[in-house]
């Protein structure tokens, strides 16, 4: 065992006590958290704006500030970005993340002083827990990359601009310096084709260890890869045993990367965002992510199905129940307050808590009323897969309201990596599978107002074509898993 992996496991320990200090008291370390949060903002616009100073309890917090998304916020941003000071936080932040919006255009999300550590420190720390659980710590002296967007900045106002993961590039720990892979120079190449290709060049000769990003770009790099080598990826990186992911889920994709890398790997996920890093998995034996309670970020939660009723209940920590749907909402050392980020979370354990990514509040499925979530066509998908040689690179799910032809439907536009031997008993499982995630889809199969799945094939690489025509190929970018119309759908590249 050289130096450096022994130094990590006593690091590890460390902070595997300092992780369950706050795990086993949550409802606390939130509580601590609001009230920090409040003193702290109590002098800027917002505070002034929403009473901050009469804030005493979570009750007169909701009471004060209503539950927000960008387009609400947005006349609070724009002020910072002109580079008022004091409004939604104390002084000016460090960053703006720059996200793509859906109404708003191009999005920005403050990242400050006090925000800014935790992102750094929860990647950190859910490798950490890794080693704790584990044992294994001899990948820290290897090579390591992470697929990310360009660290080149703007400045404006005294405010840099720039992508969450290439403002992340700035912060990688000393001792990390050396192991982590691209080099500066690639990482800053915007066409994200071109950085897939010297990326593979600069790592093939490599040990590489360990590697994060997003799936579907780890992908593309793997396919690289092996197209240069002739070869699995775990030929060319014989001690890849590691695989870090965030974005999206990693089941539909499984398969696919232990073809590609010819054999089963460790993967931990993370669930970091422009508006702050929320979560990551703890352990490899238990479901889930653990939520971070003590990263100063304040979480409520509304129940999906009732979040677009005209008052809906805000929940905190300690009134939540394992597998409802949620919408996470957060406030945070950022400066944003009562901010519905988009995501529906489901909790798996509550000693501690953790969860997982359940899908879009806005990225559903419901022309019918069956409101069919991401994790639902993820699980379906899944299930019916299982068993067979079926492997799919990439998909997504639309409805069909009106058919030229016979009932509705819901349509799987899906990019097969190998296609079913049987087809049509892949689409009957593939229904049976849905009709068992989704009670509501069930009731509209049986009383004959939808006719079963339908799945058309998309080209290959027709989704990354489709990302490249949007100017979102590669970095954070990510495709919905479904949609409530067909604005995705009618652009695909189909066979």
């Amino acid at each position: 065992m050289s130096v450096k992996s022994a130094a990590a496991k006593l690091f590890a320990k460390k902070i595997y006590k300092k992780t369950q200090a706050w795990a086993s008291n949550p409802v606390d370390s939130q509580k601590n958290v609001l009230n920090s949060l409040i003193k702290e903002a109590k002098k800027t616009q917002f505070g002034i704006d929403h009473h901050f100073d009469q804030i005493k309890t979570f009750e007169d917090f909701a009471k004060h500030v209503p539950i927000r998304d960008y387009e609400d916020l947005k006349p609070y941003v724009e002020k910072v970005v002109k580079g008022e000071e004091n409004i939604l936080w104390k002084g000016k932040p460090l960053y703006f993340a720059k996200t793509s919006g859906t109404t708003s255009g191009a999005k920005y999300i403050p990242l400050t002083k006090e925000s800014m550590p935790y992102h750094i420190e929860a990647a950190r720390n859910a490798i950490l827990h890794y080693i704790h659980e584990t044992g294994k710590a001899d990948f820290v002296d290897g090579k390591m990359i992470f697929l990310q967007g360009s660290p080149i900045l703007e400045e404006k106002h005294g405010i840099k601009f720039g992508r969450l993961s290439g403002i992340v590039a700035h912060f990688v720990p000393k001792y990390l310096q050396k192991n982590r892979m691209p080099s500066w120079e690639t990482n800053c190449i915007e066409d994200w084709e071109r950085k897939i290709d010297a990326i593979v060049e600069e790592t093939f000769d490599e040990n590489m260890t360990v590697i994060s990003g997003i799936p579907s770009w780890v992908q593309m790099y793997f396919e690289r890869l092996q197209q240069k080598g002739g070869k699995t990826v775990g030929e060319i990186f014989k001690n890849f045993n590691l695989f870090i992911y965030g974005g999206v889920n990693y089941e539909p994709y499984r398969a696919k990367f232990e073809n590609l890398i010819g054999r089963k790997v460790d993967s931990i996920e993370l669930f970091p965002a422009s508006e702050g890093f929320f979560a990551y998995q703890d352990s490899q034996k238990e479901k889930g992510m653990l939520l971070l309670l003590n990263a100063g970020i304040f979480y409520e939660f509304v129940k999906s199905d009732e979040f677009f009723s005209d008052k809906p209940r805000r929940y905190t920590i300690g009134e939540v129940e394992l597998g409802v749907n949620y919408v996470l909402i957060i406030s945070t050392n950022a400066g944003l307050w009562g901010y519905n980020i988009g995501d529906t979370v489901q909790f798996t354990s509550l000693k501690p808590y953790r969860i997982i990514v359940s899908g879009r509040i806005k990225h559903y499925i419901s022309a019918f009323g069956e409101h069919v979530i991401g994790k639902e066509v993820e699980c379906a998908l899944k299930e019916a897969m299982e068993g067979t040689k079926a492997r799919v690179n990439e998909f997504t799910v639309a409805p069909q309201i009106s058919p030229l032809s016979g009932l509705p439907y819901h349509e799987w536009f899906i990019e097969f990596e190998n296609e079913p031997e049987d087809p049509a008993v892949f689409k009957e499982a593939l229904d049976n599978a849905m009709r068992k995630q989704n009670m509501y889809y069930d009731d509209l199969i049986v009383g004959n107002i939808l006719q079963k799945v339908v799945i058309t094939k998309v080209v290959k690489n027709g989704f990354q074509d489709y990302m490249k025509s949007i100017g979102k190929l590669g970095g954070q970018n990510k495709i919905p898993r479904l949609s409530n119309d067909r604005k995705i759908v009618e652009v695909l590249n189909i066979k």
